[in-house]
């Protein structure tokens, strides 16, 4: 017989855009009213994506002219082809939310409808792309400038020029680093979709009971002086701003890169619905650490020899010029995202923070910065948030419910919202500084 607390209490089913998030929190956020209208006015209604990054308005208004830009404005790629392109790269993370979505507007396009019973139906220049679209999705460090004179040189058959190319990589950047934020928010298939959908998993009663503070007092009390031990060691770093020679910060940024080497758990996914599943070649190659333990790593890229600022902005700007500035805004706009505010406190300078997050995640992906001490990562990331933020950036179809409600257990979802804006533009960042910079070595 069942001890009570081993009963299976079963849950209501989450409604409205997340299954994370109650929808009243993301009703409520008046600020956000004006960037709906434009994405109803744009797409015929708000879905669920923009409305979760409504909590953010002034974030959702660069997302929204981005994704604009790159999905309807003139560009070297048609209009159908793009959408394909989504459908690919959402398809590797098993995405059917994004799949499902570009899927409908392909048609809208004019897409041939063939392509749709699978990748070997389309044409051979967009199979060609398969190879630099797992790479991307999974291990952009190792892309070479090789993966680009395939698909460039004159010779090639099916030949992509640099320009169609820049773009192709930009949407299947866009579109990995997006699926990041669907799985990481628990975002639900809109209404209007049907069919063999993978969903976010909906909270368990351990997660519920986790984010219903008032039931137990212990919980509630943990989670204040969890607020409390992060605040002090934000302040602790920031006054403190110590220097270390040349030597010790690599060291610190190798210590950190494996300890990031954390063991997940093994989520089980279901069988991949078929509208997935005849997307993807070779769907066992999937995310590896950068460094795996006892292998040869891979050489990490210094930031000082191939950043955004001065390096890949400059490349984009002359191959794909308004995207370069639209991104580049998108990128300042996340990183300087603050509302002084940080769960029950305000007046908090959370700026050490935000950044412990970006390198964070730019330290898997391989990407060191001389000048920033990896000890603050250590210091202000706790192992919770960590295994949510590797999960998210690198294997995304891994989060769950569990991990969502594991990590800063006191703050508002609009917060957690905020780190997902992080996780999702940081791995764009990172994914497009492989591509440019084997694109820049192809080029000279």
């Amino acid at each position: 017989m069942k001890e009570e607390g081993d009963v299976d209490i079963p849950q209501k089913l989450p409604s409205g855009p997340s299954a994370f998030i109650p929808v009243e929190e993301i009703l409520e956020e008046g600020p956000a009213q004006e960037m709906m209208s434009e994405a109803l006015l744009s797409e015929g209604r708000a879905d669920h994506v923009t409305m979760a990054m409504g909590l953010h308005p002034s974030y959702l208004a660069c997302f929204l002219r981005t994704q604009h830009a790159l999905l309807q404005l003139d560009g070297p790629l048609p209009l159908s082809w793009r959408h394909f392109i989504i459908i690919l790269a959402s398809a590797r993370h098993q995405c059917s939310y994004l799949v499902q979505h570009h899927t409908a507007a392909f048609l809208l396009a004019g897409g041939d409808e063939t392509w749709l019973r699978g990748l070997h139906c389309a044409p051979p220049k967009i199979q060609r792309l398969q190879t630099l679209n797992k790479l991307l999705a999974h291990r952009p460090w190792i892309i070479t400038q090789e993966h680009i004179q395939e698909l460039v040189c004159p010779g090639a058959e099916a030949r992509w020029s640099l320009a169609e190319l820049i773009q192709a990589v930009v949407l299947m950047s866009h579109a990995h680093s997006l699926v990041s934020f669907v799985w990481g928010c628990g975002i639900l298939p809109e209404p209007a979709q049907s069919g063999d959908q993978v969903q976010p998993r909906s909270p368990t009663e351990s997660c519920v009971s986790v984010r219903d503070k008032a039931k137990n007092q212990q919980e509630w009390s943990e989670a204040v002086n969890e607020v409390q031990l992060l605040m002090e060691k934000m302040r602790t770093v920031q006054q403190l701003g110590e220097e270390f020679t040349q030597e010790e910060m690599v060291t610190r940024f190798e210590r950190e890169r494996t300890e990031s080497l954390l063991e997940l758990a093994d989520v089980q996914r279901s069988v991949l619905p078929d509208c997935v599943a005849r997307f993807v070649v070779d769907a066992d190659f999937t995310y590896q650490d950068f460094s795996p333990r006892g292998e040869q790593a891979p050489p990490t890229m210094r930031a000082q020899d191939y950043s955004w600022e001065d390096h890949g902005f400059s490349l984009m700007n002359r191959l794909y010029g308004e995207m370069a500035q639209l991104l580049d805004e998108k990128f300042q706009v996340v990183c300087a995202l603050t509302y002084h505010t940080m769960a029950m406190h305000s007046d908090v300078d959370t700026s050490t923070l935000r950044k412990a997050i970006w390198n964070y995640i730019h330290c898997i992906y391989g990407i060191r910065y001389d000048d920033y001490n990896y000890g603050d990562v250590n210091q202000l990331l706790e192992r919770s948030l960590k295994v949510y933020v590797k999960t998210v950036a690198c294997h995304p179809e891994k989060t769950t419910p569990k991990m969502y409600f594991s990590f800063w257990r006191q703050f508002r979802h609009s917060e957690k919202v905020h780190v997902n804006l992080l996780v999702m533009e940081a791995r764009l960042q990172a994914a497009l500084l492989y591509a440019l910079r084997a694109i820049t070595r192809y080029m000279t």
